[in-house]
């Protein structure tokens, strides 16, 4: 068989095994973390409803779907690389160009995912396909892949787009900028989805204000006319779609952060216990 197929094959195994793995590793980790501090959590949950066990198995199943329309969409980018059209940098890493390459990918998919997300919700595009995420109205951090097929398309065609471009103009990625970028994702994605605000009192008039907040994305689901962005604010200012009551409202849940003696314990338990999964998963 031709080798392009072997990689094919090895590809979806490895996007499969890595794309299951961040999803499980970062809605799992927050969830304990959640379950631990049970009595922060409750005193800064958003919404005054809560998700159920119906809620719960349509975000893992559709997640599971989500994981394999990850991996076929980016058999696109095995495809390029074997043409030689996208390429990876194998270089010693130049650290300054490095961060650039991170930051610059996060910002690019900051504005695709805003855009694309206004996309979603027009009329024919939400019942066609965003419907399915919505319905999720109190979110929890497993909602984080829980897309239909066509959805999961788009979110994942990002990766290939932006790669192509990058080969093109700039001879390419360092494969660990790659890394970071998709593990930030899955990170802010399910902090976004937990229904518990993350972020300290005050968080919106700091200096890192811009960055968005568990109580942004929690009022897209809950009203879905506002708040698009994913990783910044800045676009959802810029076109006017920011929620109005937004400030107000992530004050109202941002409380000061109060640990008992026994929740730092726990809390210390649950991190250790986290960075033992996390240190199996990536290097068993």
């Amino acid at each position: 068989m031709p080798d392009i197929f072997y990689k094919i094959i090895d590809h979806m195994i490895a996007a499969f095994t890595f794309d299951l793995g961040r999803y499980l590793i970062a809605a799992g980790a927050l969830s304990i973390l959640l379950w631990v501090f049970g009595k922060w959590s409750d005193a800064r949950r958003i919404q005054t409803r809560r998700a159920g066990i119906a809620d719960y198995k349509r975000e893992f199943l559709s997640s599971m779907r989500t994981v394999a329309v990850f991996g076929l969409t980016t058999i696109s980018t095995v495809l390029l690389e074997s043409a030689g059209i996208v390429k990876v940098m194998t270089s010693e890493t130049v650290w300054p160009l490095f961060a650039l390459q991170l930051v610059a990918m996060i910002l690019a998919h900051d504005a695709y995912f805003y855009w694309m997300h206004r996309w979603l919700h027009t009329k024919t595009m939400f019942r066609f396909s965003h419907l399915h995420h919505h319905k999720s109205r109190t979110p929890t951090p497993w909602a984080a892949y829980s897309f239909s097929s066509f959805e999961a398309m788009t979110e994942a065609a990002f990766v290939p787009i932006y790669l192509l471009a990058i080969s093109v103009l700039f001879g390419g990625m360092y494969p660990f900028a790659i890394f970071l970028f998709l593990a930030h994702m899955i990170v802010r994605n399910v902090i976004g989805h937990a229904g518990v605000e993350i972020l300290p009192a005050g968080w919106l008039n700091g200096p890192l204000g811009w960055i968005t907040t568990t109580t942004h994305h929690d009022l897209h689901h809950s009203q879905g006319n506002s708040n698009f962005g994913l990783y910044f604010t800045w676009w959802d200012r810029m076109m006017g779609t920011e929620h109005p009551e937004y400030e107000e409202r992530f004050n109202m849940v941002a409380k000061p952060i109060e640990l008992s003696v026994s929740a730092a314990a726990n809390a210390s338990i649950a991190a250790f216990t986290t960075l033992i999964v996390v240190n199996t998963a990536l290097f068993a």
